[in-house]
């Protein structure tokens, strides 16, 4: 395995994931990669690392450069072992290596690898100097965890920025104009959705206090390195993490013998001929992961669900409960819908997890076994009008 160059004295090390699927619920269908950084110095430096299953393909890529057992410094910007776990075979080939993180940084490492470790402890405006290049620190706590810090390299114009800006996409490209745009693009905006979504008032404190750095370059700890499309990239999280929404509706429904599928075209019809643009997901065949990337910039959010034993049915349990724990702030319109038998207690369950994500339920749609063409037109005149109403 070797390294790729990507200014003087500074390589990418770390490991691509082709095969994982599965990422804490969110699916993975593009891999993942774990990127450390390797910087030829003064002092030699890491910036992260891989996870533990990967360890020996980044030592592969870092001895393609230098023995791993000279580095002198490593860089944990993240605890999480995608990004910790192989810290610990750096630190076996030269104990006396210098890991620099936060005070809730050394407290992780601590409770996840038991090391007596030689740890450097920093805070935000810290900086440190390994030679030509220096670093200076911005700690970015709950973005996505209290451990999470950023670095800047002002003498290459470097921003390590951690899990922002990341994606979960394995590509042998490991810049962004090497990629498809679109895939890079639609990537991270999947990441913003389910992972940094609930810690958008952090992001938007680190977008403004790290607007100051001049960038180049935005190495992140998942997917491609931004070289090209940096000002896009920044401009999109900013939209993210303001919970800006577009005319846009998602209605992500589950049915037994397709009459709440009818409902949910029903109701998309009026979304249509209000020039909306509408993501129709089936929960059967569409993942929650995928569901929630299209929530994150739209107006309206509708769900639908039959009763199965005085219950939703439990793909769209499983897809509110994990939108619930995600959800976007401020604006959100939505709607609940749903046909039964002999009763009807999934729909009411559907308007309280919709409530409980704070969004506002603008109508509840129920019928009692199959909707005739009348019934289901007049669930189109009422969705009209309530778009009406509320534009």
């Amino acid at each position: 395995m070797k390294a790729t160059h990507i200014k003087e004295g500074i390589y990418w090390v770390g490991a691509i994931d082709l095969s994982v699927r599965n990422f804490h619920g969110y699916l993975t269908q593009r891999g993942t990669t774990y990127n450390a950084y390797l910087i030829i110095d003064e002092k030699i430096t890491l910036v992260d690392s891989v996870k533990d299953t990967h360890t020996d393909e980044m030592m592969s890529r870092i001895s393609s450069i230098v023995d791993p057992a000279k580095i002198d410094v490593i860089i944990c910007n993240h605890v999480e072992p995608d990004h910790s776990g192989a810290i610990s075979a750096i630190v076996e080939k030269n104990p006396n290596v210098t890991i620099i993180t936060c005070a809730s940084g050394k407290k992780g490492l601590e409770q996840h690898y038991y090391g007596n470790w030689n740890y450097h402890i920093i805070k935000t405006g810290d900086t440190y100097s390994i030679g030509k290049r220096s670093f200076e620190f911005l700690l970015t706590p709950m973005v996505h965890w209290p451990d999470n810090m950023i670095c800047y390299m002002p003498e290459e114009k470097i921003l390590f920025s951690n899990d922002s800006f990341g994606q979960h996409y394995a590509t042998s490209g490991r810049f962004d104009d090497e990629v498809s745009h679109d895939e890079a693009l639609y990537e991270a905006k999947k990441y913003f959705a389910n992972i940094v979504l609930p810690y958008s008032t952090q992001v938007i404190k680190e977008l403004e206090a790290a607007s100051k750095f001049e960038i180049e370059l935005i190495c992140t700890s998942h997917g491609v390195i931004w070289r090209k499309y940096i000002a896009e990239i920044i401009q999109e999280y900013n939209k993210w993490a303001r919970n800006v929404t577009k005319k846009k509706v998602v209605i992500a429904y589950d049915t037994m013998w397709k009459s709440t599928e009818k409902m949910a075209y029903a109701i998309y019809e009026a979304f249509e001929q209000e020039g909306y643009e509408i993501a129709l997901r089936n929960l059967q065949v569409n993942h929650e992961s995928d569901v929630m990337t299209d929530v994150i910039d739209a107006e309206y959010i509708c769900v639908g669900s039959p009763t199965l034993n005085s219950e939703m049915m439990t793909n769209v349990v499983g897809f509110l409960t994990y939108m619930r724990g995600l959800a976007p702030k401020g604006g959100r319109k939505a709607m609940a819908f749903g046909s039964y038998g002999w009763n009807g207690k999934s729909i009411p369950g559907v308007e309280q997890f919709l409530k409980d994500c704070n969004y506002d339920v603008k109508a509840v749609f129920t019928h009692q076994y199959r909707p005739t063409k009348e019934d289901l037109q007049q669930i189109t005149v009422r969705t009209l009008k309530i778009i009406k109403q509320n534009n």
